[in-house]
């Protein structure tokens, strides 16, 4: 990833007085010219880096503007170390690893063990409990193709279950709601789509590269779009699956009936999405109003138990 090899530099740099640009591509597995670019990145942040010529020569930070290592607080480092450590999780490589160790030799030894228990303080796990095991694979091969500006071609099951053979030109990962996406440039639909991983497969990456386009990145938040388009349904729960309707509103929606039910005013969108929320419930869960919501909940559960009838 370039930012954690643009913060792996400085980090070089503020350890040693002076590098070439050789070893510093040597140390990152990229080409010197991705290093003179990665420099010129560093200098427009702010941090100015000079070039010295000849023998023993190489980049170095202005003496003058050297960075003390005191200037991270403890909770600058276990807010970093917080947040490179959970994304361990799910991105492996040796860029990550490096950066890490670069950023635990900026710890005190005196701070070690306040800055451990802080970075434990959070955890998040971004691999699965089960599932589809090919999400972590592709998560990898995706961001290959990201670095090397590969194409990807898969097979992908669309909505209703559609399935299409695509390939695409990869722009971004994007982790939202417990669910990874890529967003990319869809050669089949000459445009840009978010492609969720779960629902790929035969991923491969093509040995053609492509010349990368300046993108508008996908929206993600539709919650004004949701608002205008939800609605409140009244339903009748089961205590057994109390925990679960806390997944989609909060407490204050739930009115107790009797020692073993609740009433809620549970939100809802009128399409298949919301529909199956409510089937999941199965019998611990009875829509009350209003009546043509109730009305289609009956004919869905009559169809489903018309496929087990003899």
């Amino acid at each position: 990833m370039k930012v954690d090899r643009l913060v792996s530099i400085i980090m070089t740099l503020l350890d040693k007085k002076r590098i070439g640009a050789q070893e510093l591509a040597d140390m990152f597995e990229v080409s010197p010219r991705t290093i003179y670019r990665d420099i010129d990145a560093i200098n427009m942040a702010g941090i100015p880096i000079r070039s010295i010529s000849g023998v023993g020569g190489g980049f170095e930070i202005m003496p003058e503007y050297k960075i003390d290592k005191n200037v991270f607080s403890t909770a600058d480092l276990s807010a970093i170390l917080m947040a490179l450590s959970n994304l361990s999780n799910m991105v492996r490589g040796d860029e990550l690893v490096n950066v890490l160790a670069k950023i635990k030799s900026f710890i005190p030894a005196d701070k070690a063990k306040d800055i451990e228990i802080k970075t434990n303080q959070i955890c998040v796990d971004l691999s699965s409990w089960s599932g589809n095991q090919n999400i972590q694979l592709y998560f990898q091969m995706i961001k290959t193709a990201l670095e090397d500006h590969k194409l990807l071609y898969f097979e992908y099951i669309a909505h209703h279950g559609n399935k299409t053979v695509r390939t695409v030109e990869p722009y971004q990962l994007v982790l939202k709601s417990n669910h990874w996406y890529f967003y990319g440039y869809c050669y089949n639909r000459n445009d840009y789509r978010l492609f969720r991983l779960s629902r790929m497969s035969n991923l491969q990456i093509e040995q053609e590269t492509f010349v990368p386009r300046d993108y508008q990145k996908p929206i993600l938040d539709f919650q004004k779009i949701i608002e205008t388009m939800q609605i409140e349904i009244k339903i009748r729960i089961h205590k057994s699956v109390l925990d679960r309707v806390l997944e989609f509103c909060t407490y204050d929606h739930f009115v107790p009936d009797g020692d073993e039910h609740y009433i809620v005013n549970f939100p809802f969108i009128e399409n298949e999405y919301y529909y199956d929320i409510l089937l999941s419930f199965g019998d611990k869960c009875e829509c009350l109003e209003p009546l043509h919501i109730r009305t289609e909940m009956k004919h869905k559960i009559y169809n489903i138990a018309a496929i087990y009838s003899d």
